[in-house]
Formats: structure tokens, sequence, C-alpha cells
């Protein structure tokens, strides 16, 4: 499940919850907006600060300066700043803040400004830049072009036309089978041909749970040298089939049809071929060593393929059905044997199962990210499996790499030994491992560049009521020696906007030290009391990672409705560590759920928070998470708008499903606690439904069982559907009117829900 809000009209207050992959469709909104409590507050708040231009002169040269924005290498984002410019001897930098362009000189220690028509252009510094993620697999292929370019690709699916790397053949899907084509996509022949529909058997092409889930965006891999291509073999026979009527708004409709394995039942069988261009010859690649496709079996599931950097081997990842197992393997193009490089376990709840890694100069020696301690770390490896030392041993995450200097043996990393995990710290350690050193204040969070020689960094420190500063630092004595540039929030103070809160709570464990953040509407009076939204997701592990940066609120920005805008916390929330982590397993829908609540009460006390008006709403995960808390949680949420949810997860598919919930035949409890049609009975507060009618990632058969199960009850919501449409959300005006319908409209009358 990758969906998550791009919430235009809010904006993310901690990038955990909402930072998202998905832009929803919107329904065409209602308009009685304009009629409802708020929206001329809303109306001459907006005018007020669009009228007022830019409350903040960010002082971060960077970029970057939002609530939630990540740190580490170069930032952008930031209007007027960015990126720096290293001067090629060494002796200074050239950099840009607030439209004005700088050189600072290293030797006195000074900047000077530069004519408006400077260039100000940065080559990526030696080493910088980022690992990878997930991605169709190690070494991307080349994508087709001219008489063979494709459209993009859909969600779930894979390229069809993959071209060699000197372009001069492409392999092709068809039909279910692998074909090959010279460089116009002419001259065509076949590599497969026992690909068929009636044995649902495909070559060349992923099963849709593995797009969907394991990020494969390609199904063909070609080697260095364009010799051999390693493709796919999926064997779907025993994946039951799931329907899906399409165009239910023209005269006639059509049926999706898609092998979709649901937690328990059979998944498709993938298996890996290399093919030959010389012999014109196949290989089988041994995915699971000779063993049976069972659940049990390291290699149920085989993805992230591709080919060593010299082409010798074919590279994936291989996992149990249950995710708790991952084997980085290498294998014979020409024997098909495959040996284990790297192995990784966590018996008490899941494995990453895209551990990022990095190669070094040589292409054999790489850098490879485990939890296996735990927290995120860095190991040093070479492609013969062979651990050459740990880089890091923390317990603290790593965030991510900003450098690797091979001439000096150095790593420059981002950790989250802040004052709390959301402020992120650079770091410089050997290769080797050795003298590992912090060398910013814990206090901020910072977003860093390090200069080439790595004698200096700039640093740009902040924390949530703290806006940037830019300064640069003398590495060796970890010390500010000058400051490039800082923050003017005057304008912002002198129109009475409030700064966002960071507040922290206790999870619902009583032990777990959690955040949450509150945005304020403009002229906010805390002798008046406030409802409160909280826009949410809350998938395990999702949503991006969290770093305590200044925001400023924007003028479209919901609280200005008059709400408290809250954004929260679980023991979901990435950066914390795998055994936090840990307490969602076999429960989704129980322990993130109680946090949100826990959360949620930790603002009771406060004068000014209206407790009985609380309302939550999210799409996807974002969605369950709604609709299991106002169902869950009577007492703390008024109203929920709950979008493309999942509402069991017996409905969704095995790979995301069981690696946090295991098969319903073995977790049958935490599968019952996981279903919203366990608790319709304690629906009190208002609730909207939405779905998009050919949502083909969460299927419709949740909201079905939901309405029958809220039917029978004999509770009042409301539903709202996207005609054809996808995994969506509603429209977000549509979705305020039932918030302040909700929250504000009904209380103001007296109106029991």
């Amino acid at each position: 499940m990758k969906a998550q809000v791009n919430h235009a009209v809010m904006g993310t207050l901690l990038v955990t919850l909402l930072s998202g992959v998905l832009v929803p469709t919107s329904v065409r909104a209602q308009d009685r907006l304009k009629l409802m409590p708020g929206y001329d507050q809303y109306t001459k708040a907006n005018a007020q600060l669009v009228a007022a231009g830019p409350l903040m002169v960010s002082g971060s040269v960077l970029g970057g300066g939002g609530f939630g924005g990540r740190g580490g290498g170069r930032a952008g984002g930031a209007p007027g700043s960015g990126p720096i410019a290293w001067a090629a001897d060494g002796k200074g930098f050239d950099y840009t803040w607030n439209t004005r362009k700088f050189h600072f000189d290293l030797a006195t220690r000074k900047a000077t400004e530069l004519p408006s028509d400077t260039m100000v252009s940065a080559p990526v510094a030696p080493g910088a830049g980022g690992r990878g993620g997930r991605g169709g697999g190690r070494g991307a292929s080349i994508a087709a072009a001219g008489p063979c370019s494709e459209g993009p690709i859909d969600r779930g699916r894979q390229a069809t036309i993959v071209a060699s790397p000197d372009g001069k053949f492409h392999a092709m899907y068809r039909d279910r089978n692998l074909f090959m084509g010279d460089a116009e996509c002419g001259n065509v022949s076949p590599i497969t041909s026992d690909g068929s529909e009636k044995e649902r058997i495909k070559y060349g092409s992923g099963s849709w749970v593995y797009g969907e889930e394991l990020g494969q965006t390609s199904a063909m891999w070609w080697n260095p040298t364009g010799t051999r291509l390693a493709y796919y073999r999926f064997d779907e026979s025993k994946v039951p089939d799931f329907y899906i009527t399409q165009d239910e708004t023209r005269i006639q409709t059509k049926l999706d049809v898609e092998a979709y394995p649901k937690p328990g039942v059979p998944n498709p069988v993938a298996d890996l071929f290399v093919y030959d261009l010389a012999t014109k010859r196949s290989t089988r690649i041994d995915v699971r060593d000779g063993k049976p496709f069972t659940n049990d079996v390291v290699g149920h599931y085989a993805y992230q393929v591709g080919w060593s950097p010299d082409g010798k081997e074919l590279l994936f990842n291989r996992t149990n059905r249950r995710q708790n197992i991952i084997e980085f393997v290498a294998c014979s193009p020409e024997t098909g044997r495959c040996r284990v490089i790297i192995r990784e376990e966590w018996p008490t709840g899941w494995v990453e199962n895209h551990p990022p890694m990095r190669y070094l100069a040589d292409s054999t020696r790489f850098i490879w990210q485990s939890e296996r301690n735990g927290f995120k770390n860095l190991y040093l490896y070479d492609l013969s499996g062979r651990l050459i030392n740990p880089i890091t041993q923390n317990q603290f995450e790593v965030a991510s790499i900003v450098r690797v200097d091979e001439k000096a043996n150095t790593l420059w990393y981002m950790g989250r030994d802040g004052d709390n995990f959301m402020k992120l710290q650079l770091h410089k350690v050997g290769l080797d491992g050795r003298s590992d050193r912090r060398l910013t204040d814990p206090a901020f969070t910072h977003q860093v560049d390090v200069s080439p020689d790595g004698k200096y960094f700039v640093d740009v420190a902040q924390t949530h009521d703290q806006p940037p500063l830019s300064q640069l630092v003398d590495v060796a004595k970890a010390t500010p020696v000058a400051q490039l540039a800082k923050s003017d929030i005057s304008k912002m103070e002198s129109l009475g906007v409030r700064k966002i809160e960071v507040y922290s709570f206790l999870a619902a464990d009583g032990k777990t030290r959690l955040f949450g953040a509150i945005e304020f509407p403009l002229g906010f009076d805390p002798a008046k009391k406030y409802p409160a939204l909280a826009p949410v997701y809350g998938g395990p592990a999702s949503g991006g990672e969290p770093s305590e940066t200044f925001r400023v609120p924007t003028a479209a920005s919901t609280a200005n409705y008059g709400f408290l805008v809250l954004s929260l916390h679980t023991r979901a929330t990435p950066g914390m560590g795998k055994r936090t982590l840990d307490a969602l397993y076999l429960k989704l829908g129980q322990t993130e759920i109680d946090d949100m609540a826990a959360g949620v009460k930790a603002l009771w006390d406060r004068p000014y928070f209206d407790k009985n008006h609380v309302g939550i709403y999210g799409t996807s995960y974002g969605g369950y998470s709604s609709v299991m808390a106002i169902l869950r949680y009577p007492d703390v949420f008024a109203a929920a708008s709950s979008e493309s949810p999942v509402t069991d997860w017996r409905h969704y598919d095995t790979i995301y499903t069981e690696r946090y919930m295991w098969i319903p035949e073995e977790n049958t409890d935490g599968y019952d606690k996981g279903s919203a049609m366990q608790y319709v009975a304690n629906l009190k507060g208002e609730l909207l439904l939405y779905y998009g009618s050919i949502d083909n990632n969460v299927h419709n058969t949740n909201m079905m069982q939901l309405i029958k199960a809220l039917q029978a009850a004999g509770k009042h919501f409301e539903v709202q559907v996207g005609p054809d449409l996808g995994h969506t959300s509603v429209n977000g005006n549509r979705r305020l009117e039932f918030l302040i319908q909700s929250l504000v409209v009904k209380p103001m009358y007296g109106l029991a829900y």
C-alpha cells in the first residue's frame, strides 16, 4: 500500500504522516462551503496573508525550511536560495540568499555581494548523491525511445519495451511472451512461446502485486554489455482473480480482471531466466536453491533484480513469505546457481525489503544499510559476502548518507541523535568505522553542504520554533566561523501569526515518547475554544522520515477556518528504531490508532481545546486510520472522513498485509481486531465514506462490507462515490463542508450526534 494524501489545502505538519506519492483525483465539489461558518474568517485571513507577501525571509541558503523537511545534503525548494558552488581552488564558494548572490572568501571569512546576473551553479560534489531507492531493480535499464517508445508505466505495471545499453536491441513483452527486436523494434523473434492466458503463465512482465508492493517497474534487465537479458516468468495459475466493472459512466461497461492474491491464498510463483544473445538459449536461475515453492522458502518472493557492475552475476533480493528473512544473492548466468551475499533476519517483526546499498569506486565493495541491531546502520561489504567492517554501530538511526570520500577514507552521514529523533545531525566517520564524530549542535536539526576538501560545511540549523540560520562551520573545530544568513520573521510576528507548536506525549503503552504538532488559526485567542482536525496516514514506517524544521503557516491553511490542525506521531512513525515498530506487528489497527487517540487526549486539559469536537481524515491507510479511530475511540473523535480505506485486512494483497499481519489462519485475533466491521456498534459521531468505483488497489469489497455492517447496526453515515475513478480522495471542499457541518454547525445548533 503506497498511496497517501497530498493535501494541497492544508499542507503537511509532520511529514511522517502525510508526505505522499499519490496525487488524488477529485470528485466535483458541492458548493455550500462559501455559506458555512468559518468561510468569511478564512477569506479575510487569506486576503490579509496574501497582501502581506512572504511572512518570512528564510535564513536558509540551501533551500527547504518547511516543517517536516528532510536534512542531509543539498536541499532545494526555498525561493531565492541555493545551491552552494564551491570554488575549484578550494578558496571560497558562491551562494544565493533571498535572490541576492554572494561570494564567500575562506581566507578573510567575509561575503561579498555579486552582480545580479552572476551565474551560481554547483556540480554535485565527489561522492555526493543518494544511494538509490525503490525501483525496478539494480542496474536501471535504458528506456526505449523513438519508434520503440511507450507511454508512462501504469501503477503496478512494468515497462513493455526495454532497450539494450547500446540501443541495438529491444526486449519486448507481447501477449504474455518475450520477444527480441532490433534498434527499430523490427525483425522481431520470440524468446519464449509458452506464455498463455489460459495457463496463466507470462514472461517479461510482473504480477500486479510485485509492481504495487515491491516496486518492480521492469521485468527485463540487460547486462552492462547488452549480451544477456534477465527476465521474469510468472505462474499465476493458483492465484484467484478479482473482477472490477469499469466504464459505469458509459453506455456499455467492461470487466477488468486481475490475478490479485489476498492474505492466505496462493501467491504467484516468480522465476528468473537469463537469455544469451549469442547462443539464443535461456538459463533458468535457481531462485529457491532447488527447494519447493512454500511459505517458508527464502525465494518465495524474488525482486529488485539487476546485474553486478561487471555483468558477471545476476543480483536480486529474495525473502520468505512472512518477510522476516531477506537474502541478497548473486547468481551465475551460465549455471543458474545462486550464492548468498547477505542474509538479514528480524524474528519479532519484518525486514526492510529494499535495504539501501551503494557501491564504492572499485564496484566490488559496497555500503549496506541494515537494522540488525535495532537501528538503521551502515556496513561495508564486498560482493563475495565478506563483512569488511561495520561503519556505524549506533543506538540511533542513520537518516542518510551525505557524502563518501574514498580518498580520505571518510563517510559523512546524517544521524537521528539530536535532542529528539527528528533533529538530524551531521557525522563524520572513517569507512573503517573509526573516529565517528558528531559535528553539529543537537539542539537543532541540520541541512548541510560539505566542501570538496572536507574542511568546512555550510550548515542550516533550525527547529520547529526557531527559523533557519545559515552558517559556515570549521570541521576540525566543529564550530561556526561565520554567519551567512539569518531569518527575518518580523512580518509574521506583526500579523500575529502563531508559530506551529510541537508537543510531546506518551504513547498508549505509557512509556514511548511521541510527538505531535499544532497549527493555529490567524487571530488565535486562547480564551476561546477551538475544534480540531487531524489529517492522518499512519501506516507502518511510512510517510517519509521526519525532521523538525520551521514552517510558516500558509494563507490557504485549513486552520484559518477556525480549526486547530493536528499532526500526530504514532509508534508506526519511522526513525525511532525497529523495536518501536515491533509494537505494530500482527496488530494493525490497534497500536497506531491507540497512539493517535493518546495524542489527542494529551491536549484535553488545554482550555482552548474543544475535546468534544475533533475530526480526523485521510486516504488509503489514512482512510483506514480515520474509520478505525472514530469506531474504536468514539469519545475522542466526533467526525471522520474515511477515503479509499481498507476496512478488513483480509481484503488487501498478500505482500503488504502479510508483512505486518502474517496470514489470517495464524493470526485470526489480529485480523479480527483490525477489522472496522467489528466496531460499527460504537459509532456515535459523523462519518463520511468515499471510494472510487474502479479502485484496483483497495477493492470496493472493503467499502461494501463496511456499509452493510453499518446499515445492519442502524447507523447514520454519508457516502460519496468517485464514478470510474481509482484509488483517490474525495474532493477537498466536500470533505471540508462535511467536517465544518459535523464539528461546527451541528454543535452551534445543539444537534446531538
